[in-house]
């Protein structure tokens, strides 16, 4: 077999002898700052990263790094409490090697949420955005000798963030009285924040959103056929001017995060509920 599907293998069949037995239908992944998301689900299951065989371990400030299995609403699903990014050192199979043990454990359905800046003038600290497209600036997490037992070699992006999804959740945000807009996230390596002239230029090219991860998950969970919803919480404004007195702080962002976790626990609760 693969040195790189056998890994994969032996990393979900130790997750789902952890399990007892539950069957999770869907995935959520947990950006800076929105673990409390995670500690919101009931009768809760939880594996940290570093007992899994052949596992990586999360770096990244406001990352626990934690599996999850839990109920949110009234499902069953499995949560990583913390990612993987590429400016940890992490080669891109490793960065999205969470995606295909959710494939092997069977998950149909990928939430994935980040903490971003908004490079869109339209957006303030604190919204929550539904993505509805991305602008990759990462390496390709395909590249390199396909995994055909997930997918094929030139795989499909048209529509990669479900649409039915996208309109679900406009429905229940309206109904629970959560304003929700959609936009574009651009991810970008990091683990520099973006100059001024950067942040012009995404904008320019159809950026809302700016991150540094993300993408390369969503993309591995559509070459394995999963579909996917995606969400921001927006967690500063990107500074389009060489001015000291906009900064970026990575704690801030996190504590901006943070509060934005419990809206978005019930948002993913109700339309997970769905499914």
């Amino acid at each position: 077999m693969d040195e790189r599907i056998e890994r994969i293998h032996i990393a979900a069949d130790y997750v789902r002898g952890r399990l007892e037995g539950r069957q999770p239908k869907a995935a959520i992944i947990l950006g800076s700052g929105l673990g409390p998301v995670g500690d919101m689900l009931k009768d809760k299951i939880v594996i940290p990263y570093r007992e899994i065989p052949g596992f990586p371990v999360s770096t990244a400030i406001g990352h626990k790094g934690n599996f999850i299995c839990g109920k949110l609403g009234d499902k069953y699903v499995i949560a990583m409490q913390g990612r993987f990014h590429y400016y940890e050192g992490y080669h891109m199979e490793t960065v999205t090697i969470g995606v295909r043990v959710f494939k092997v454990l069977g998950i149909e359905y990928l939430f994935v949420s980040n903490a971003a800046g908004a490079c869109n003038p339209d957006f303030k600290t604190g919204d929550l955005i539904i993505i509805r497209d991305h602008i990759n600036l990462f390496p390709n997490p395909l590249i390199g000798p396909n995994m055909d037992e997930f997918g094929p070699r030139f795989p499909d992006m048209t529509c990669a963030y479900d649409l039915e999804l996208q309109k679900k959740a406009l429905e229940i945000g309206s109904e629970i009285g959560i304003e929700l807009k959609k936009g574009v996230y651009l991810g970008s390596t990091g683990p520099t924040y973006e100059t001024p002239a950067e942040v012009r230029f995404y904008r320019e090219i159809g950026a809302d959103l700016l991150g540094m991860s993300t993408i390369p998950e969503v993309i591995v969970a559509r070459h394995c056929g999963l579909r996917v919803f995606g969400m921001s919480c927006v967690t500063n404004i990107a500074n389009t001017r060489n001015t000291a007195r906009i900064l970026n702080d990575g704690e801030d962002v996190v504590e901006q995060a943070n509060k934005a976790a419990m809206l978005m626990s019930e948002l993913f609760a109700k339309l997970i509920d769905t499914l």
